[in-house]
């Protein structure tokens, strides 16, 4: 199995409406979402619900796991050749 973690990076050219992230930098995209959900809080207060903290439009990704397959597994349903986690049958 892949363990390689998700990687993000956020283009230069939208570093202003980020702060708290150094733009041209690859980081665990886990760790990039953690920041701006923390600076949203401070920020506002809460947190915009329904929009992407990290929008493809304005970072870069890269990495990620893999469940023994040969292309890597995505969450958002609407990825290009997403997986969706299997669900165990309950009852």
């Amino acid at each position: 199995m892949d363990t390689e973690i998700r990687m993000a990076r956020l283009r230069v050219e939208f570093a202003q409406h980020y702060p708290p992230i150094t733009p041209g930098q690859w980081m665990p995209a886990a760790e990039v979402g953690a920041r701006m959900l923390f600076w949203h809080l401070e920020l506002a207060g809460t947190v915009p619900l329904g929009d992407r903290l990290l929008p493809e439009e304005h970072f870069e990704f890269r990495g990620g796991w893999t469940r023994g397959r040969t292309s890597p597994l995505r969450t958002r349903a609407y990825d290009a050749n997403s997986v969706e986690p299997r669900r165990e049958a309950t009852g």
